[in-house]
């Protein structure tokens, strides 16, 4: 049986849409609490099978939600919503090179029409779940975003994409780890358990304070480093594949949709 929003639930997500589609940009961690936060990589038509493809052979890092097909906007996850305005900050790559960062992205669909955008799962729908259990949330606390980073894990390819797994990291009471895993692991569909604990070196990661995207983070004593499969990786994809137009929301300024996070959970 499906999960239904609440009132109260529909009139944040709306609200936050709304405030997005004129021009507020803020990560969205923390927002519309309860409600199930989405990816977006929109590509050219000739480039969607492989995208899904590559989807289908990474789900860990890479779990699709929905796929809005050419010609479309509105999400089926969001009645009324606009993907071209809806999130706070968009980014624009040509032929793997980021060349900009914007709050409103119809001009890209107006200049690719047959764009395909895939909503992929999002770490962010687990966190409710945390906080709910007394596990903090550093990034939350400190008003920042969550920290990123590529590793040397390899996703398994897909025609013309490749690209390494990446990762979002919290920093865990090491009391509150197990906790955290079994919580996270009831969300499959949105990147499940943690890839990795403890030690970054492992992920090939040279320097915590130093993500690749996203705020440096603050990890105190008695807590460990705890690594989930993040979706940010198609664009660590784009990066290595290089096609020759992508769009994608900037990493941790997500899509919000009016689904419960409780429809994810196993």
């Amino acid at each position: 049986m499906a999960v239904l929003a609440s009132a109260d639930q529909l009139a944040s997500a709306r609200a936050a849409r709304a405030a997005y589609r004129s021009g507020v940009s803020e990560p969205t961690s923390g927002i519309a609490a309860g409600l199930t936060q989405a990816n977006l990589i929109a590509v050219p038509a000739d480039w969607a099978f492989e995208t899904l493809l590559y989807a289908q052979r990474n789900p860990k890092p890479c779990p699709v939600l929905e796929v809005i097909e050419a010609g479309q906007v509105e999400s089926a996850l969001a009645p009324g919503s606009d993907i071209r305005t809806d999130i706070g900050r968009y980014r624009i790559w040509r032929d793997g090179e980021l060349v900009s960062e914007q709050n409103d992205a119809r001009d890209a669909w107006e200049e690719h029409p047959d764009l395909v955008a895939f909503l992929i799962g999002c770490s962010f729908t687990f966190e409710t779940g945390l906080v709910d259990a007394g596990i903090p949330i550093r990034h939350q606390e400190l008003g920042r975003n969550v920290p990123m980073y590529r590793t040397n894990i390899d996703c398994t390819p897909a025609g013309r994409l490749r690209g390494e797994m990446v990762v979002s990291m919290r920093p865990i009471p090491a009391g509150r780890v197990a906790d955290a895993v079994q919580i996270s692991g009831r969300t499959p569909a949105v990147h499940g358990a943690p890839v990795h604990i403890g030690d970054p070196a492992s992920l090939g990661i040279a320097d915590l304070a130093r993500p690749d995207f996203g705020d440096a983070p603050e990890v105190r004593d008695g807590e460990i480093p705890v690594f989930w499969a993040c979706g940010v990786t198609p664009q660590a994809a784009i990066m290595a594949s290089k096609p020759p137009f992508a769009v994608t929301h900037a990493p941790g300024y997500m899509f919000i949709t009016d689904v419960p996070d409780a429809e994810y959970i196993v």
